[in-house]
């Protein structure tokens, strides 16, 4: 039985799971998504937000409990300085998890995680739905001033039409009927 098992452990010894929690972690700071397994982005999720959550205060003492689970250098600077003042306002929720489909080699559900305040292609897409937002109108109000717009315009293509003669139909076309 499975009572209080929190974290999954990946088929991995825990120094295995660690090191590789921890790259995957540097990965996905410095490249902002990587594309992994659906369990793997789970529980990089868990590891990688309150990391994220630390670095909102930029002291000594949160960089050095942030570099003791990445302990890559560049992954801890790039944390402090591009993702921290741009996920600032977030009280939380910073990964987001795409499922792509399976691997085609051995069938696993594969998945893109990414940082959520980083794809530009969504936050344009939000910006853009904001700004075409339009307001319903009843068409009760467009017909009665569609009359109104129309009536004149009308009334003289009506008089045209009237002067105008339509031509008699031919005797060889299928809509005349045959002379005997």
């Amino acid at each position: 039985m499975r009572h209080l098992n929190a974290i999954n452990h990946l088929g991995r010894k825990s120094a295995d799971r660690k090191a590789m929690m921890a790259n995957l972690a540097s990965s996905l700071i410095l490249h902002k998504r990587i594309t992994t397994t659906i369990a793997k982005a789970r529980a990089l999720r868990k590891y990688v937000e309150p990391l994220i959550t630390k670095s909102k205060d930029d002291s000594t003492h949160s960089r050095r409990m942030v570099f003791s689970y990445l302990e890559d250098k560049t992954a801890v600077s790039e944390l402090f300085r591009e993702v921290a003042p741009r996920i600032a306002a977030r009280p939380g929720g910073y990964t987001r998890i795409l499922k792509l489909g399976t691997r085609l080699g051995d069938s696993a559900d594969m998945c893109l995680i990414e940082l959520v305040d980083f794809n530009e292609n969504m936050l344009a897409g939000e910006g853009g739905k904001a700004k075409t937002a339009r307001r319903r109108r009843s068409p009760k109000k467009k017909a009665e001033t569609a009359d109104v717009t129309e009536a004149p315009a009308a009334k003289a293509t009506a008089s045209k039409a009237g002067a105008a003669k339509e031509p008699a139909p031919e005797e060889n076309t299928p809509d005349a009927e045959p002379k005997e």
